[in-house]
């Protein structure tokens, strides 16, 4: 098959590749479509993954071509999602379906070979099924989703609840999406690029509550939208340290300030920082990937269920669209940001 190989860190080659090898548990998914996440792109250039040579890539999907012996034979030719963590299924979280803390975990496009290729391997237990109506490109993008919907469930949120997301990339605009599904009338969106602008109008932002000035103080801005209030909840996309702490001045009294960002540095809180989380009663969350159980109760089946009904729709943010032997096109304008984009996809 042929395959995008990374063989160390920036050699990233297109190449011929052996077929993965099924094991019992596993399929064998013919990929149909592919998108780049911001992480693949350190992942690719600049840390690199846990062994050499391995393929990339997390956010994918295709069609089930052979099954192991011990996978049910109706999976055979069905349209999947992939969920990319493999829990070890020994640890306390996993013992406890929390498989997305579980402490000795692999992962496709990391740890493993993922899906930047034109077949991968993935155990049956990560499939999920998906309604005729669900394109490939969309279930492509059910990754992203389902951690933009496990960081919103994280905290309490009704339609009253004042909201804002700082940080505009892929994750922040979905959750944006899922938001206004939700019903959340008062959402401030906090940005620094014209194409994340207009993704978020086109995702249910308004105008008059979206800031994307380059170096704007986001929790004066806030503080001043809100009549010196606050937020109750802040979502912070970034993982910048001037990000959290303007988060933490701009929530309300018994606010919640919600971490999802990758951090680009170590952390530290000023003084008057930590006095405003013990005087206002703050709480910080954490969030990490998604739940995927496979029952309707998951972050997967959450999405799943709006995708089917036509409430959601993810395929907006596509703005890059390549044939398969040509996908190395939009890991290279990801990393070089030559134009603007927010979702670049692969296809077959």
């Amino acid at each position: 098959m042929k395959a995008y190989v990374l063989h160390g860190i920036g050699d990233l080659r297109y190449e011929e590749s052996e077929k993965p090898q099924l094991t019992k548990d596993s399929v064998l998914l013919k990929v149909m479509a592919m998108g780049v996440c911001g992480s693949d792109i350190p992942r690719i250039y600049q840390t690199g993954t846990y062994s050499f040579p391995l393929i990339p890539g997390h956010e994918f999907s295709g069609v089930v071509e052979e099954i192991g012996e011990n996978v049910a034979e109706s999976l055979l030719g069905k349209r999947v999602g992939v969920f990319p963590l493999i829990p070890c299924g020994k640890c306390e979280p996993c013992q406890n379906r929390q498989y997305e803390l579980c402490r000795s975990y692999s992962y496709l496009g990391s740890r493993t070979d993922g899906g930047f290729a034109e077949y991968a391997r993935v155990p049956a237990g990560n499939l999920l099924l998906l309604p005729d109506n669900v394109t490939f490109e969309q279930a492509a993008m059910l990754e992203p989703m389902a951690v933009a919907v496990h960081a919103m469930r994280r905290v309490s949120i009704t339609p009253k609840t004042t909201v804002a997301i700082c940080g505009q990339g892929t994750i922040g605009l979905l959750l944006l999406m899922f938001l206004r599904e939700r019903g959340v009338q008062e959402l401030y969106v906090i940005g620094n690029k014209e194409v994340q602008k207009q993704a978020a109008l086109t995702m249910g932002a308004e105008e008059a509550r979206c800031l994307f000035e380059r170096g704007a103080d986001a929790g004066e801005w806030l503080l001043a939208r809100t009549g010196g209030r606050g937020v109750d909840v802040f979502f912070d996309c970034v993982g910048k340290q001037e990000v959290v702490s303007q988060g933490i001045s701009a929530v309300a009294p018994g606010g919640s300030v919600l971490l999802m960002g990758n951090p680009a540095s170590d952390m530290a809180l000023g003084k008057q920082i930590y006095w405003k989380i013990l005087r206002n009663q703050l709480t910080l969350v954490g969030t990490w990937n998604s739940s995927f159980t496979n029952e309707e109760t998951d972050d997967w089946h959450y999405v799943l269920k709006r995708l089917r009904e036509g409430r959601i729709h993810p395929e907006r943010l596509i703005t890059h669209r390549l044939e398969f032997d040509r996908f190395a096109e939009g890991i290279e304008l990801a990393r070089d940001k030559k134009e603007p984009y927010i979702k670049v996809m692969g296809q077959r």
